[in-house]
Order: C-alpha cells, then structure tokens, then sequence
C-alpha cells in the first residue's frame, strides 16, 4: 500500500511546518485611540477615517474595525479618553486650593494657563464640542466633563457660583484663544473676584 505525502514526509525525517503565531500587541487598541487624537487635531472629525489613524498608529487598516464597532465607536473612545485628561487636571487645579483665596487663584491659572494649554487641545476641544452639537450621543461625554469640572469648583464655592464659574472658564479661554488682541490676565482676576464675592 502507497503511503501518503504526509506518512512519506515523516518517513523521511521531515518536519511539519509549525503554524504562525498570532502578533501579541496588548497596547495596539490603547495606539489607535492615541492616534484617532493626533488625526482629529490635524484633520478635525470630517477629515478623520480609519485608513488616516491606522497610518498614523502603524497598523493594519483592519486593526481599527477589529477594536472598534465603527468611527462613532472609535471617535467617542478617542474623545473620551481627551475629556478624561482635561477634567482630571481641572480638578488637580482645584483640589491643590487649601482655601477661597487659593481657590479663586486656581481658577484664574485654568482659564490663563491649563485650558487650551496648546494649540492641540483648543481644536480637540471645539471638534467635539462640534460633534455634541450635531450627535446627542457624544453629549454624554460633555455633560460628564461638565459635571466634574462642576464638582471640582463646589469643594470651593456654593453650587450657584460654581455653575456661573464654569460657565465663565469656558467663555474666558474661548474668547482669549481666539481673540486677535493678546488677553490682560489682570480682567480675568477681577471678573473671578466679582464672581465669587472676594476683592479684586
């Protein structure tokens, strides 16, 4: 009886090839969501697409579908993770004030020095602002920063001053980043002392 191809190659000694091993690369989902946040500052939301982070992140186009259910899914994980740093060092900010002087000195520093701290952070800031505008399910990422930036300021000041203060960070870094006319941080000072009922 004839062997087989596969009886004959053992015979002669042959070895079996050994199957490939699948690419262990645990940070690959952690390296495309980085990237998503390089493509949206340099290309906004409308510019942005799986191919464009894939580059970006040195992987395979199908790396992104695999981690990811789509752009929306992709987008949130990538504007979620950017609202997570911005609010966690608001509250640094906030948390690092022993009293209302301190407190009122700290918002003054987020408005003139941590928010839109860079270029970087101003436009990833307006393109989600942009999409909460248009997509009511990426609000839940905005109405979470909201309420912890919220939070922060009430370990401080009453929960009315706090909302007005918040209100007033965000239209304060707003108008100085994109103002033409370099911004006085001295108005800033003041309008903090007014609002929180302390000198100026």
């Amino acid at each position: 009886m004839n062997a087989t191809p596969a009886e004959a190659g053992r015979q002669a000694g042959a070895v079996a090839p050994r199957p490939r091993r699948r690419r262990h690369d645990p940070e690959r989902r952690d390296r495309i969501v980085e990237a998503c946040l390089d493509v949206l500052a340099e290309h906004g939301v409308a510019g942005t697409s799986h191919r464009r982070v894939a580059a970006a992140a040195d992987v395979p186009l199908g790396s992104t579908t695999y981690h990811f259910a789509g752009m929306d899914d992709l987008l949130h994980a990538a504007f979620g993770r950017f609202a997570e740093r911005a609010a966690a060092a608001f509250e640094r900010r906030m948390a690092g004030a022993r009293d209302t002087a301190e407190a009122r000195d700290a918002v003054v520093r987020l408005i003139t020095q941590d928010v839109f701290a860079t270029q970087r952070d101003l436009v990833l800031t307006h393109e989600l602002y942009t999409l909460a505008a248009r997509e009511p399910a990426f609000r839940t990422l905005t109405n979470a920063w909201m309420r912890r930036s919220r939070r922060a300021l009430e370990r401080h000041f009453d929960p009315a001053t706090a909302r007005v203060l918040d209100a007033y960070i965000e239209g304060a870094t707003i108008h100085r980043a994109l103002d033409t006319v370099p911004a006085d941080d001295a108005d800033v000072r003041v309008a903090v002392a007014r609002l929180t009922g302390g000198d100026a």
